[in-house]
């Protein structure tokens, strides 16, 4: 993993100079992310961040093929003082616009307290630190999952919830203890549909925040795409796909328009809800419990 900052950049002229749109994706370094920065690469200047060095690097390349004026920034979600910095950077560049924030963790990619902060504390830091150098007609999209839907009510701490607003470090160590009760064969899916689940609250309570700066906060719930994070769970994904009504995989592409079309200016009253994209599954009433 980088330290914090820019990695590779493609950037003309003085920095001092511009006062660029800029759009920073996090989690851009492939997937939906990087399906989403071609696209809004075409209006404005593009932040892609993630923690791995050489797939920002390989992304960055591919975005310049496509004409994108782009820059890497080595990021980690999961830490205060890191997403402070890009935030920092972002707005020295020039106005910040849109904020896609893709990065997260999937059951199968860490321990259930890692998953919680990147997923959980990861999507506190992005909102909080982007409010403060964002304004009128900007928007940050957050990323949830379907997983926070199929997961049974009866074990979402939505209580604890509320605990992020006054003391981060609080609200942390209150839901780590909430995951212990869950054997270890289920805590790092347990910890998935949690963690999601409170990105759509907490986008709401932002949406509800920072309205009156004209900041807009949008949560969208992805189903199964065609991703690397998606291959991942490409085998617990499948048993849903019976119950779809689009019994298929999403495409990045299909995703990557939802969020550029969300976070558009023109789009200046759509704030303060998640929209789920799943083909269908959420709708046939399935759960992680009944399928």
């Amino acid at each position: 993993m980088a330290d914090s900052g820019r990695i590779y950049s493609e950037l003309k002229g003085d920095e001092n100079e511009m006062n660029k749109r800029i759009c920073v994706i996090t989690g851009g370094g492939s997937g939906m992310g990087l399906e989403t920065a071609m696209i809004m690469g075409k209006t404005h200047y593009i932040i892609i961040c993630g923690r791995t060095a050489g797939k920002l690097q390989h992304a960055i390349k591919t975005l310049q093929e496509k004409g994108v004026e782009c820059e890497a920034f080595s990021c980690n979600v999961g830490d205060l003082y890191s997403v402070r910095k890009l935030a920092n950077h972002a707005h020295e560049l020039g106005e910040v616009q849109a904020v896609i924030h893709a990065a997260g963790m999937s059951p199968h990619m860490g321990e259930a307290e890692d998953i919680l902060k990147t997923n959980a504390l990861g999507t506190i830091y992005i909102n909080t630190e982007f409010a403060k150098v964002m304004g009128k007609g900007g928007c940050i999209l957050d990323v949830s999952s379907m997983s926070a839907y199929l997961t049974p009510s009866i074990v979402m701490p939505r209580k604890l919830y509320k605990y992020a607003l006054e003391e981060v470090e609080l609200f942390r160590k209150k839901m780590n203890k909430r995951l212990q009760i869950f054997t270890k064969s289920v805590r790092t899916g347990v910890a998935y549909g949690i963690s999601k689940d409170f990105v759509i609250w907490y986008s709401k309570q932002s949406a509800l925040k920072y309205g009156d700066i004209g900041l807009r906060v949008v949560c969208v719930s992805p189903g199964n795409f065609e991703t690397p994070m998606g291959d991942l769970e490409e085998e617990e994904a499948s048993k849903f796909m019976s119950h779809a009504a689009i019994k298929r995989f999403g495409k990045p592409r299909e995703i990557a328009y939802l969020f550029s079309t969300i976070v558009d200016e023109r789009n200046g009253y759509l704030t303060g809800l998640d929209i789920i994209c799943d083909g269908g599954v959420v709708a046939s009433g399935v759960s992680a419990m009944s399928r």
